[in-house]
């Protein structure tokens, strides 16, 4: 039979003899009915048997065996999927997470209680906390780099309850980039906090290519010996957090005045993008207030404690005037790497994104389950609440109204 050796110990070849198939293998032959996978195998084998005759002949064997359907699949399906790998592999990263990282361990909440007409022994008694004869003194240190607008609003937010500002600035971003003093610039515009500033700058070492977040903890370190000469001595409290993350005055206040309070304290934060038109979640913890410890207290912007307090303020990210800010930034802080593509950067593309309320860098949510990041994933709602909010940016909301809900449109300055 036709599937059975001949007498001579080879392949039965239904080809004539001058068939190509015959030329390059001999008595095997690739049989043109059998299906395309054990084709191409013969003609494989083939190969292996008669290594030195190898030649374009042997690869038309090969050909010969292929339908155009596995044409299509080779030539146009697999060069697509490389191609939508390299657009959306960071996206195939995200949202496969869950299967290899775990969510990191629970806080424990604080349930936070306020209210401007009950007294503040009864708000420190609530937490579970004793009233203090005199409140302690807070120190707010940050970094800076170009956030005029948000600085303002976070210094006169905490303005009544800070013993002293205290703010760092470089002239070089996290990833090396050189940039100008933009505080020393418009420091006129803080003389409101002037008395009670201690303002330092650090020179950048410029290393481009270096992981940001090495330049980024030296700044952090720089800062530790500022806070020293702003006189920070123990038992103050020192507020953690970068210049978005916003603790609330009343959160401050009633921090300052309570006994017994946790040496370090966690604030979870209302998370905003772009304004407070577009709120992401109640997640935002990086924040934090210590009570200050010398020789073991540093400045840090990571988890340090398992306790947070609940509602205790807005981190408003990417919340700039300007579209030139928004690609500054970008650009310039620790995560850069994000912009994979030059035309993330383009000022028309970020100005769409802002109003759909879409992500700049086309990621997906960073969430440690699919029920997260499924549920996060598209445009962040539109929120219409402009209820406790900064009151600063409701007496100034004719200047401030890019961060109002309704008002998405940025300046290209």
């Amino acid at each position: 039979m036709w599937w059975m050796m001949n007498e001579g110990g080879g392949h039965y070849c239904s080809k004539k003899s001058d068939d190509i198939c015959g030329d390059v293998c001999g008595q095997f032959d690739i049989y043109i009915y059998v299906d395309n996978l054990i084709s191409v195998n013969n003609s494989i084998f083939c190969m292996l048997q008669e290594s030195s005759r190898l030649s374009m002949s042997r690869i038309r064997c090969i050909l010969r065996g292929i339908d155009f359907k596995t044409y299509i699949f080779v030539f146009v399906m697999i060069p697509t999927c490389i191609f939508g790998i390299y657009l959306h592999g960071q996206k195939i990263s995200y949202f496969l997470r869950p299967l290899w990282e775990s969510p990191p361990k629970p806080f424990h909440d604080i349930p936070h209680y306020y209210h401007e007409n009950v007294s503040m022994e009864t708000l420190c008694k609530l937490h579970g906390w004793g009233i203090r004869e005199f409140p302690r003194r807070v120190y707010d240190a940050v970094l800076f780099s170009n956030e005029v607008d948000i600085l303002t609003l976070r210094w006169q937010e905490l303005y009544p309850y800070i013993t002293q500002f205290v703010l760092l600035e470089s002239n070089s971003t996290f990833t090396g980039i050189p940039k100008p003093m933009v505080f020393a610039s418009n420091r006129d515009q803080f003389k409101f906090v002037e008395p009670r500033l201690t303002y330092g700058t650090i020179g950048g070492r410029f290393k481009k290519g270096e992981n940001p977040f090495v330049e980024e903890a030296l700044q952090r370190v720089a800062l530790d010996q500022l806070l020293k000469i702003a006189g920070i001595t123990d038992d103050d409290l020192l507020i953690m957090s970068d210049v978005d993350e916003i603790p609330s005055r009343h959160t401050i206040n009633l921090l300052r005045w309570c006994d017994d309070i946790p040496q370090v304290l966690h604030l979870r934060l209302k998370n905003y993008l772009y304004s407070f038109e577009f709120l992401v979640d109640n997640n935002s913890w990086r924040a934090s207030v210590h009570r200050y410890q010398t020789g073991k207290t540093r400045y840090a912007h990571y988890r340090q404690s398992d306790e947070i307090l609940a509602d205790a303020g807005w981190h408003c990210s990417f919340c700039f005037r300007h579209i030139s800010e928004f690609i500054f930034k970008m650009k310039a802080y620790s995560h850069n790497d994000r912009v994979r593509f030059s035309h993330y950067l383009n000022p028309k593309r970020i100005q769409r994104v802002i109003c759909k309320g879409a992500d700049l860098f086309d990621m997906l949510p960073e969430e440690y389950t699919f029920k997260e990041i499924i549920g996060k994933m598209g445009p962040i709602p539109h929120s219409y609440s402009a209820v406790h909010l900064p009151s600063f940016l409701l007496e100034n909301a004719d200047k401030y109204k890019f961060l109002l809900p309704g008002n998405c449109m940025r300046e290209s300055g």
